[in-house]
């Protein structure tokens, strides 16, 4: 009966689009679609029946993991459909789930709608590219497109270090080693020093969570490796601060000159409801010129935000402009905007005078530069 009812759940959520699955004690199994959560009409979970939901999926090293120490992850195949992400849990004594659905088929780079300068920068000989964003802001999907556009064009050998494995690659023009957290290496760190030892060309590490493999990755990147990673921060000049703030006081002066000479871009990213369904992104985007990779090294990272709106001709944008373009196409609403943005007041206000100057009949002023500029490339 458990059985039955899992593939059944898992099949529910691939045939409707939905991107998580949440299952809890006290309510009927829950969906993610197009960002909000919808209950499934069926019965009501029992500790009983999540438990045995879980033993249907989880491995048995998971089931340990999650009696010791209170929770696990784990990525499983659902038959040739698609993968899922696994995070088990106990919450209130009981056995939580979350499973996140990850498509077989990768998304192209084109289908993204990425700024430009991303794909110019992943064919650079080496240096650290971040994306951020929240949780299910879509960070390993842009990840995996840029992994693939590499592994398509380029004769490279790329590792990954993820934890789980989320989406799968094969060799294509590129040779791809892919290496699981637990299972092929004991942490991100030290699969990250051994990586330096198997001819890399590319690394992509899943999380930078310490400062061990934050040190690791600007190591990398520095001898000459393209490594892409992730961070959970909103903008650009939060990023940078967050990499060096990790550090002891003594060695951040040390860290801001190799994080200047390392750093190559930053791509942070939310995603939002699209008025006419489904969900559509928003980027902030920031390329290291010498100009900035100078504010990085004498810590006056306050003025990445000045330096990234007068930066549209290298392909840069400020995340709150490019929301502000996105409501302005009429692409999303107000509120989801505002309830993403960096400066929520400085954006209702810029919306606000754009509204009065719709209603007075003026129009909008001009296309945004950054997307005159996208649009020569």
């Amino acid at each position: 009966m458990a059985t039955l009812l899992m593939d059944k759940l898992l099949q529910t959520i691939i045939n409707s689009g939905a991107s998580d699955l949440h299952i809890a004690v006290g309510q009927p199994p829950v969906v993610r679609l197009h960002g909000r959560l919808h209950r499934l009409e069926t019965k009501e979970l029992t500790p009983e029946d999540t438990v045995s939901l879980m033993k249907q999926i989880a491995p048995e090293r998971c089931q340990q993991q999650l009696q010791e120490e209170g929770g696990s992850d784990f990525g499983f195949a659902f038959g040739d459909q698609a993968r899922f992400r696994v995070s088990l849990f106990k919450q209130r004594g009981n056995v939580g789930m979350v499973l996140r659905i990850i498509p077989f088929k990768l998304m192209r780079v084109e289908d993204l709608n990425l700024p430009w300068p991303c794909t110019q920068l992943v064919k650079r000989p080496r240096g650290l590219f971040l994306v951020t964003g929240p949780t299910g802001s879509g960070k390993s999907t842009t990840l995996a497109s840029l992994v693939d556009y590499i592994n398509e064009s380029d004769d490279a050998h790329i590792i990954t270090v993820e934890d789980p494995i989320e989406f799968y690659h094969f060799h294509k023009k590129s040779t791809i080693n892919q290496r699981e957290v637990h299972v092929d290496v004991p942490s991100f760190a030290s699969a990250l020093r051994a990586a330096l030892r198997q001819d890399p060309d590319v690394i992509l590490v899943g999380e930078m969570r310490d400062l061990e493999t934050i040190e690791a990755a600007i190591t990398a990147a520095e001898t000459g490796h393209v490594v892409f990673a992730t961070l959970h921060t909103n903008s650009a000049d939060s990023t940078i601060n967050r990499v060096i703030d990790v550090f002891p006081t003594t060695q951040q002066e040390q860290i801001r000159t190799q994080l200047a000479s390392a750093i190559i871009g930053i791509l942070c990213q939310q995603l939002l409801p699209r008025k006419t369904g489904g969900r559509v992104a928003a980027f902030e985007m920031l390329v290291v010129t010498p100009g900035i990779a100078n504010l990085i090294r004498e810590n006056k990272v306050f003025r990445v935000p000045s330096m990234i709106q007068t930066g549209a001709k290298y392909g840069m944008v400020l995340l709150d402009d490019y929301l502000f373009n996105l409501w302005k196409s009429g692409i999303v609403e107000k509120d989801d905007a505002l309830g993403v943005c960096n400066k929520a007041d400085d954006l209702a206000a810029r919306i606000e005078r754009a509204e009065h100057a719709m209603s007075a009949g003026q129009g909008l002023d001009g296309e945004d530069e950054f997307f005159s500029e996208a649009a020569k490339h």
